[in-house]
């Protein structure tokens, strides 16, 4: 995995901006700690941060062949090494061992069809010389980000990481009014950055910037496709596919381990890769959290336990990491996240926890499997099963996560009123409805369905895949998503939701094939998602730290926020700050703050 960015204007001399484009790229030394590279033509100027994983020595970019296309590319291809013997074959000549060159070349005999014949996880810019024209492409399910920003005249700037794009002087430093929608919501709208004149490139997309213009072409989405397995063959295909999958992403130059969560999603995955050699684990826990763990409106277990039940089943080189709860609130590291996702959301301590997770790791591995994606592709999380969520009418999480409080109701009346977020949800969800393939003659229950895990592949993974990205690569670790093969969504996507739930629980397909992989108490363990501490005192800091930032006055978030409902809220009990409803509220502040504050953002609505 690694950093790219780059800048193409047709109207200016691009080979005198060497220090401009080392400026963007250099924002993303994290995502590339092994090396830097830059590119430099009339027009366009590409700049590369390398993590290196595949070919450690020979993989170095931008990459260019034969005077016809340089590349600037991050990811794993994990189809290359066969697709190289076809290009071989075809008379290519390799320099490298590296999957980045199989990209290029395959561009060279492919041109843009090159993008249906990719497996895996990848976001690049390829600069084609002759044509004078760029493309940005990213993979089906998004896993790797890539943003842009179009520029007068038709060139652009993009970049992995907004804060590359950010970091040239004529990308303007301003969220709008869809950007705070879009914080006060989970809607993930596709291709909808933050930041005013931003864009992401969308999942499965070719974004082409030529002299004429920019243009969108979508190379990969979801269809629907009659699905004529009976349940036996599909539990089978799908166990088939697993075990190829992740044969397939276990292919490394540097040390790879497994993130054991103690869940059916890790453990499975954890019990695959052991098929094909040692491989070591690692879980996450809160020091004292299992001792005085309480179930609550997300949480019906704690980790802990079924974690050592994986470890003496599977019998990996596994690790516990405990974490401080003290230190989740160090606004130093609360910063830190921050200034890693670029993006304020209310997940909170889970978001801080992630990240020193993955600190933690590091050293110790380069390359790191996930079980992230199986619920949104399987259908496992709560409110899949919830009648009132799945037939609210709105996306089914908002639901769930919103029935108390919106993170929303600490800010200004006249803003609330200006943005009104929930006609933008309405709208936001009618153009997601509007997208989803349907088959003729289903019930109205299997078409509901098919819409609520359209929106989950669609709009909820986003967020989920973008947090682990960069958390994890803020520290120079690499996260594969094996369920996010495109040919298992694609089949799975596509199975009746009777065979889905055909044991009245969720997750029936995945739980039946692995079933002989991991033990039964995981088996028969109910989804819960990754772990927030339940220390009363993380939840008393949250509103110390809010008070010394009103008390300071000089804060940028204190003009967006309802004084009047802040100091309700810190007049209240402390104990409803270990609530987590109190809790999003808080910390949607805080990190709104944090963000505005270490972008330097001016708020534009």
């Amino acid at each position: 995995m690694c950093g790219i960015a780059g800048w193409v204007d047709f109207n200016r001399d691009l080979t005198g901006e060497r220090s401009t484009v080392l400026a963007m790229t250099d924002t993303m030394a994290l995502r590339g700690p092994d090396d830097t590279g830059i590119w430099l033509s009339p027009h366009a100027a590409l700049g590369h941060r390398r993590l290196a994983v595949i070919d450690v020595e020979g993989g170095r970019q931008p990459m260019a062949a034969d005077d016809v296309a340089v590349l600037t590319y991050s990811g794993e291809v994990y189809n290359f090494r066969e697709l190289r013997v076809q290009l071989e074959a075809r008379g290519h000549r390799f320099r490298t061992h590296s999957d980045t060159e199989v990209v290029l070349r395959g561009y060279l005999e492919w041109g843009e069809d090159l993008v249906d014949k990719l497996n895996g996880i990848y976001a690049f810019a390829l600069w084609d010389v002759r044509r004078e024209e760029l493309l940005l492409i990213r993979d089906r399910m998004g896993v790797k980000p890539l943003f842009y920003y179009p520029l007068p005249g038709g060139g652009v700037l993009f970049g992995s990481e907004p804060k590359a794009i950010l970091a040239h002087p004529q990308a303007d430093r301003a969220v709008d009014a869809d950007g705070l929608r879009e914080i006060f919501t989970i809607t993930q709208t596709p291709g909808l950055s933050l930041y005013k004149g931003m864009h992401e490139v969308r999942a499965g997309q070719v974004v082409r910037v030529r002299r004429q213009g920019l243009t969108k072409r979508q190379y990969w989405q979801l269809t629907a496709q009659e699905h004529t397995d009976d349940l036996d063959t599909t539990v089978r295909t799908v166990r088939e596919l697993l075990e190829d999958i992740v044969e397939r992403q276990l292919v490394s130059d540097v040390p790879l381990c497994s993130l054991l969560s103690g869940g059916l999603d890790s453990s499975a995955l954890t019990a695959l890769a052991l098929k094909h050699g040692d491989t070591r684990s690692f879980a996450v826990d809160f020091a004292g959290y299992a001792d005085h763990f309480q179930p609550d409106e997300m949480r019906g277990s704690a980790d802990g336990p079924f974690v050592r039940d994986a470890v003496a089943h599977l019998r990996p080189d596994h690790t516990d990491i405990t974490l401080d709860t003290t230190e989740l609130t160090d606004p130093r590291l609360r910063a830190s996240v921050m200034d890693a996702w670029e993006y304020p959301q209310f997940s909170g301590d889970m978001n801080t926890s992630l990240y020193m997770l993955f600190r933690a790791i590091q050293g110790h591995s380069t390359v790191a499997l996930s079980g992230e994606s199986a619920d949104e592709v399987f259908g496992g999380y709560a409110w899949f099963h919830l009648p009132k969520a799945v037939d609210s009418g709105t996306f089914p999480w908002l639901v769930f996560m919103m029935q108390k409080q919106r993170p929303e109701d600490l800010f200004d009346p006249e803003l609330r009123k200006q943005l009104d977020v929930l006609a933008y949800e309405r709208d936001r969800y009618s153009d997601a409805l509007a997208e989803v393939p349907y088959l003729p003659m289903v019930s109205a229950r299997e078409r509901r369905m098919r819409e609520v895990s359209y929106l989950h592949l669609t709009r909820f993974v986003n967020m989920l895949l973008d947090r682990k990205d960069r958390l994890s690569m803020a520290h120079g670790l690499e996260v594969r998503v094996p369920f996010c093969d495109h040919r298992l969504v694609e089949y799975v996507f596509n199975t009746p939701w009777a065979f889905k739930t055909f044991d009245g629980r969720e997750k029936s397909l995945l739980r039946a094939a692995v079933s002989d992989l991991v033990p039964a108490s995981i088996l028969e363990r109910r989804k819960s998602p990754y772990p927030a501490t339940q220390d009363p005192a993380y939840g008393k800091a949250l509103r110390g730290t809010l008070s010394d930032l009103i008390a300071d006055g000089n804060a940028p978030v204190l003009p967006l926020l309802d004084g009047e409902a802040v100091r309700t809220l810190l007049k209240s009990p402390a104990e409803e700050s270990a609530s987590t409803v109190t809790r999003i509220s808080l910390e949607m502040v805080l990190d709104l703050n944090s963000w505005l504050e270490s972008q330097s953002l001016r708020v534009d609505v």
